[in-house]
């Protein structure tokens, strides 16, 4: 089986440190009513295998930030960096898991797995290889068994399973994920919370996330993004958080460093952005 926990090939990063950098982004939409400023002044980096998630109300600017570090969308002022090579539109090196999981309902779980592994690596292997490949992401998710199964046969959370298999399948460098687990239920998505956990530390990614749960946020990052509101939202606080990996869900509800983080969190939502606000 071709190992998908394997990083992609490429030069050693100069600095991995700055793994992801993004310098005075900032983004402005023309609307009937004018100019729109939904991102100003967008100053962070991120290390390489760091876990990162942005948080911040509705309107803040979020998902237009993942957008511009996917190369979805350019940045109408300042620059993106990914392992030292800038940003100019989508790439393989880039693995992205939206809400809306995106799965052609026609085609097959591994069908849809094996589209993006063909694109991918289909210029310089053979079928058998980008199969073994299909095969390998799938496994990973713990979809083995439903290869056969199209999205309309599986349920929700499964879907998603089968989302974040196609992006590993590329072998991505980052792992771009836009609230992937926010229309699912509650068990299904603190299961699924937990399986992200286990195959980020399998493959070593590197992970940007968008959340709008702050328990999720604690859950699973090494660093917090906190954004302001919008319109020309930028970044207000990072916060760091110091536990330990690998990271128990049961054991993190009474833990002193859980409880301070998730305050933190809540505090800047609910208290500081009122404040800025008035």
């Amino acid at each position: 089986m071709v190992p998908i926990t394997q990083p992609r090939k490429e030069v050693p990063v100069k600095d991995a440190s700055r793994y992801l950098q993004v310098a005075g982004a900032g983004m402005v939409f023309e609307t009937d009513n004018g100019a729109f400023i939904a991102l100003s002044d967008i100053n962070l980096d991120i290390a390489q295998g760091e876990f990162v998630t942005l948080i911040g109300h509705s309107g803040c600017g979020k998902s237009t930030l993942l957008n511009l570090v996917a190369g979805l969308t350019v940045p109408t002022s300042g620059g993106l960096l990914c392992a030292g090579r800038e940003i100019r539109g989508p790439g393989p090196d880039r693995g992205v898991v939206f809400q809306n999981h995106s799965l052609l309902p026609w085609l097959t779980c591994f069908d849809n797995v094996y589209l993006a592994v063909e694109r991918v690596f289909g210029d310089f292997e053979d079928r058998a290889s980008l199969k073994r490949r299909t095969h390998a992401a799938l496994e990973l998710v713990g979809l083995a068994h439903a290869e056969a199964k199209r999205p309309g046969e599986i349920s929700g959370g499964m879907k998603q399973r089968v989302g974040i298999a196609r992006a590993l399948a590329m072998q991505p460098r980052m792992l771009l994920l836009d609230e992937p687990f926010g229309a699912l239920d509650a068990l299904t998505r603190a299961n699924l919370q937990d399986e992200l956990m286990r195959i980020v530390s399998e493959t070593g990614s590197t992970v940007l996330m968008v959340t709008h749960d702050v328990d999720e946020a604690v859950l699973l990052s090494d660093r917090i993004v906190m954004m302001t509101n919008g319109p020309a939202a930028t970044i207000g606080e990072v916060l760091e958080v110091k536990l330990a990996r690998p990271r128990d869900r049961l054991l993190l509800a009474h833990d002193p460093t859980y409880i301070d983080a998730r305050s933190a969190v809540l505090e800047f939502l609910y208290q500081k952005q009122k404040k800025l606000a008035a």
